[in-house]
């Protein structure tokens, strides 16, 4: 991993465990939905959830930082965020 993905992978980290969740046990889940966000963040400057389309419209967008606001949803649907990065 580089830099800002192990910047990312830490603050995962800590976000599911003062939140109730936690890291996919699947690690390749983890690296991909990580890869994703760190890509988002280096080409937007915001660390948008790599598995929602970013339509550079910074309101509409607002909604795709990740943790998103659909991840409490995707995970009680679906027991895991969208990208598979939280799992309950």
């Amino acid at each position: 991993m580089d830099d800002t993905e192990s910047k990312i992978y830490a603050w995962a980290k800590e976000y599911a465990q003062n939140n109730d969740l936690k890291l996919n046990p699947d690690y390749d889940i983890v690296v991909l939905a990580i890869k994703g966000l760190a890509q988002n963040k280096k080409e937007y400057g915001i660390q948008y959830c790599g598995c929602r389309e970013v339509t550079g419209n910074k309101e509409k967008d607002k909604d795709i930082i990740c943790p998103c606001v659909h991840r409490n949803l995707d995970i009680r649907k679906k027991g895991s965020c969208l990208c598979g990065l939280f799992v309950k």
